[in-house]
């Protein structure tokens, strides 16, 4: 069994958009990189500074705004578009969930496409599935495809099943898997909480995408020897033997799954660190492309 080290993975990735930067910084241009959090969720919260914290590292030009929970939709889109045109700033991404009072769908459909680098505008998620390669994909599924590919596992052909339809992961995740060229080339169902006799669809795949938001949802009765499983769940479970009384996990049930494996993401230390990768990644070709 081969257990999947995200975090090598995403330094990798890091080191190539150091790169990138240097590049741009060359010409003149510090990528700029704007997160709105509106209200104080503790999830939300501590992922906005892991992303301030990690651009800031990278010597991006870091943008925060944190504004209070009963923040009005106008502010928002206001907001929005001042950053729309703020030629500083080359990515914006709103943190999400919101608070109730937020349309989520309009201040998405707000965002300039070119400055969309979590790839949820229906121009990129359009480009997505047209297979143009001019938008931008989200984070999470782009991060699980570069895990397959720099771990040397073929997708092309194989059978794939990607449990979760999500707008965020599960939708580009398919998509990805069944574009045309490396990482792609696969043949895709996507399953979900209405899918009948979930084991037996699972059980036929090659390559299994956890994606749906449920802890240890998928067990060993789910995975047939040999598979890949691809874990995106981050999942709090009550333990309290654990210093903190909690401790993360995934869809899957590792523990019961490595061991019929050929490859594995581990959580944490899997997904988690691609997502903020490829969101760097993305942020800085947005700055080559508002720049060419």
């Amino acid at each position: 069994m081969q257990r999947i080290d995200g975090a090598a993975v995403a330094a990798k990735v890091m080191d190539e958009t150091k790169v990138r930067i240097a590049a741009l910084a060359a010409r003149g241009i510090r990528p700029g990189l704007a997160v709105v959090l509106v209200g104080d969720d503790p999830a939300s919260r501590a992922y906005v500074r892991s992303k301030d914290r990690k651009a800031a590292e990278l010597g991006l030009h870091s943008v925060k705004h944190e504004l209070p929970a009963d923040t009005t939709q106008a502010v928002l889109i206001a907001l929005v578009a001042e950053l729309n045109a703020d030629p500083a700033v080359h990515g914006i991404l709103v943190q999400s969930p919101p608070p109730p009072q937020i349309n989520e769908a309009e201040v998405v459909l707000a965002i300039d496409p070119r400055k969309d680098v979590d790839g949820f505008h229906p121009v990129n998620v359009a480009k997505l599935a047209m297979e143009d390669p001019t938008g931008f994909v989200p984070c999470t599924p782009l991060g699980c495809i570069r895990l397959l590919q720099e771990t040397g596992l073929e997708t092309a052909g194989k059978s794939a099943v990607v449990v979760g339809r999500s707008m965020i992961v599960g939708k580009p995740m398919a998509l990805l898997l069944m574009k045309r060229g490396p990482g792609g080339d696969a043949t895709v169902t996507v399953a979900h909480s209405r899918t009948q006799n979930l084991a037996e669809v699972t059980r036929r795949a090659d390559i299994v995408i956890a994606a749906i938001g449920r802890p240890h949802f998928l067990g060993a009765e789910h995975i047939r020897e040999g598979a890949v499983v691809i874990d995106v769940g981050i999942n709090r479970m009550e333990d309290p033997q654990h210093p903190k009384g909690y401790r993360l996990v995934g869809d899957v049930d590792y523990d019961a799954v490595a061991a019929k494996c050929a490859a594995i993401t581990p959580v944490p230390g899997g997904v988690g660190p691609m997502t903020i990768a490829m969101l760097m990644s993305n942020c800085v070709t947005a700055a080559e492309r508002l720049n060419s």
